[in-house]
């Protein structure tokens, strides 16, 4: 290919163009996200809201659950969702500074993770997270291509990128919002009423009782069923979540622009520029994060997602402020460590189970399944959380070393390649 043709085609980012800070904080997210998604690999996800801390847990157990709880839970589902954002943000400003259409490969890449996301939640694991953020990349393109026509229009010439500043205001704003409809509810909350229920009162006391049947027909199929059992009743879980998008999406396309705001401002380029704004993020974020969990924990530890208290109310959006102060002063505080000491030890051993972030998600999936379902070797409900921990170290020191192994062979990840091959429409090697 002359250089001419490559100048006018858009390719997948070289290894030498990488940000390897990104592929460290992507393998740091992997690790917690695995010790909250084990959980739910031998629980079902109708418990999803149920308290955060099993007050019937004692022990190693009680003490692993309320450490994940306090420090994990929430807030690396949240840094996955910034670095997805700051991913499709790589793959914006390459284009527009070669000034190549991005808008093809762009949906191809959103459309194949979709794909990706819907082969996981029905055949491996319900608790996907990927058809969330391929929805989000899609909405985020179409609100990307409107503002942008609104502004030829307006303007009459074509409009500059979204500034770094801008887009973490409108990230921020995004994800606030579902926050402030959730303490709008808790407000008009009534207390409980001698009178006969209302017609409300009653449909949620019907919700509340096909979901009994929903849990109960999944642990059933999960801890005892075959292959076809649980691909139904993933199905059906599925379709369960699905009524959780709308919110979620607000959340998720906040993250990806805040994420983005974040790469085009070039702390993750260039951190040792941006350490006047890194440092408070981690001296702030660290104390301010773990002061907003210990009141959201002394209020409770339950999600409900429907007819909040006041009090629940509040202590759910704490949770929610905590997850991504702490998302972004975790990640302030490992970048900052790169040029240190431990610099050297993430960077050769995060770094590649980051690159291969997608596979290594799919992995863990697939060997939790295998563990705790039926027609693995059925180990659900039998293993406690202290132990559910130890596994999940086991196994994401193992795939540190596979991703080194492979990654030494192969320029991508197994499911890396083949998302880069649909993306951009043609063979991708994978050597070299």
């Amino acid at each position: 290919m002359s250089d001419s043709t490559a100048d006018r085609v858009l390719a997948p980012t070289a290894p030498g163009e990488r940000i390897h800070t990104l592929d460290v904080l992507r393998g740091f997210a992997l690790l917690g996200i695995a010790l909250v998604n084990v959980e739910f690999f031998s629980r079902p996800l109708q418990d999803i809201n149920a308290p955060g801390i099993d007050p019937a847990t004692s022990g190693a157990d009680y003490l692993v659950e309320w450490l994940t709880y306090f420090f994990v839970q929430g807030k690396f589902w949240t840094m996955f969702a910034l670095l997805f954002g700051m991913g499709f943000t790589v793959m914006i400003d390459r284009a527009d500074r070669a000034g190549r259409p991005f808008v093809p490969a762009y949906l191809r890449r959103s459309l194949a993770l979709l794909g990706i996301g819907l082969v996981h939640t029905v055949l491996i694991w319900s608790g996907d997270i990927l058809v969330s953020y391929a929805i989000g990349a899609l909405l985020l393109l179409l609100a990307r291509q409107v503002r942008r026509a609104w502004l030829r229009r307006s303007q009459g010439r074509e409009p500059a990128p979204m500034t770094a500043s801008r887009m973490g205001g409108w990230g921020a704003a995004l994800y606030g919002l579902p926050l402030v409809v959730i303490l709008l509810a808790g407000m008009l909350d009534s207390p409980p009423s001698t009178s006969p229920p209302t017609r409300a009162q009653t449909e949620h006391a019907t919700r509340i009782a096909e979901k009994a049947v929903q849990r109960a027909n999944a642990v059933e199929a999960y801890s005892h069923g075959s292959f076809a059992d649980a691909v139904d009743q993933r199905i059906v879980d599925t379709t369960w979540q699905m009524g959780t998008l709308p919110i979620a999406t607000f959340w998720v396309i906040g993250l990806f622009l805040i994420g983005g705001s974040l790469l085009r401002s070039g702390a993750m380029s260039n951190p040792q520029a941006c350490l006047h704004w890194l440092r408070p993020m981690r001296n702030v974020g660290l104390p301010l994060g773990f002061v907003a969990m210990a009141i959201s924990t002394w209020l409770g530890t339950a999600s409900p997602d429907e007819e909040l208290s006041f009090r629940e109310a509040v202590q759910v959006v704490l949770f929610l402020v905590a997850s991504l102060v702490l998302a972004l002063a975790y990640g302030a505080t490992l970048v900052m460590a790169l040029p240190g000491s431990a610099g050297r030890w993430l960077k050769d051993w995060l770094a590649p189970a980051g690159r291969m972030a997608l596979s290594n998600y799919l992995m863990q999936s697939l060997i939790g399944t295998l563990l705790f379902y039926g027609y693995g070797l059925g180990l659900w409900g039998q293993v406690g959380r202290a132990w559910q921990a130890v596994g999940v170290l086991a196994v994401f020191a193992l795939q540190m070393l596979a991703s080194r192994w492979w990654l030494a062979r192969f320029r991508y990840g197994p499911v890396e390649w083949v998302w880069r091959c649909i993306t951009y429409g043609r063979i991708v090697p994978v050597r070299g």
